[in-house]
């Protein structure tokens, strides 16, 4: 094998990294921001679930308001009837006092339905709360994995572009720029082997005479089809 092919396969090889690395890299953001998104979420069906039993409570505290003022009309109405000597009057305020007891009889019930409602939400709250605490070390601990990941990438990432940049001087520089241009349009593979007169790029047959002139080891050869480097496999 020419060693121009050689220092380009191990040049793939390095690029190839390089852009796996770069992908990886470029997603972080996106992972770190689905993880973000995934909390905040987790926090709005936690507030969600607050706001419902503050809501609960304040119609709660209406109602005990509203059925001290019906007691408080009951006050008065009785004070009332004895202080009339009229018998329609007398009659007016205990139907009066009536529905006003009608009135805290509904109260009391919606009350008591709201009771049991804060008291399962309560449960609920509590369970919710737990699952959260739970739910937001776990998504912390994804985003102290992704920023730590981040840093090794980065790390390896310069570290293989230093060397990728040494590889590069030995390579001639018209080779140089052909390879890279092949790198970056053909995908990850500028460099491909032959197998049974097929380039392994574009997986199309080659001519005969291209196939001899791979083998032969003796100059560049490109695919005719893609315009790949070939390289023969012993």
């Amino acid at each position: 094998m020419l060693q121009e092919i050689e220092q380009l396969l191990i040049l793939q090889e390095r690029d190839r990294k390089i852009r796996t690395l770069k992908l990886e890299l470029k997603m972080s953001p996106s992972e770190r921001k689905e993880v973000e998104e995934k909390l905040v979420s987790n926090a709005s069906e936690l507030e969600a679930l607050k706001l419902q039993a503050k809501t609960l409570e304040v119609e709660k505290k209406k109602l005990e308001v509203e059925a001290q003022t019906k007691r408080d009309q009951i006050g008065k109405f009785k004070g009332q009837q004895f202080q009339t000597r009229k018998n329609e009057e007398f009659a007016a305020l205990g139907n009066e006092i009536k529905h006003a007891e009608q009135d805290i009889q509904t109260i009391e019930d919606r009350e008591l339905e709201l009771m049991d409602q804060i008291e399962k939400i309560r449960v609920s709250n509590l369970a919710a709360e737990q699952e959260f605490a739970k739910a937001k070390s776990q998504l912390n601990q994804q985003l102290s994995d992704i920023d730590a990941k981040t840093k090794v990438i980065a790390v390896q990432l310069q570290e293989l572009e230093a060397e990728r940049a040494k590889l590069a001087e030995g390579v001639d520089e018209d080779l140089l720029s052909r390879y890279e241009r092949l790198f970056s349009s053909k995908g990850d593979a500028a460099v491909v082997p032959v197998e049974h007169e097929v380039c392994m790029g574009c997986h199309m047959k080659i001519t005969t005479q291209t196939a001899v002139r791979v083998k032969g080891g003796k100059e560049i050869v490109s695919c005719e089809q893609c315009g790949r480097i070939l390289f023969h496999v012993d």
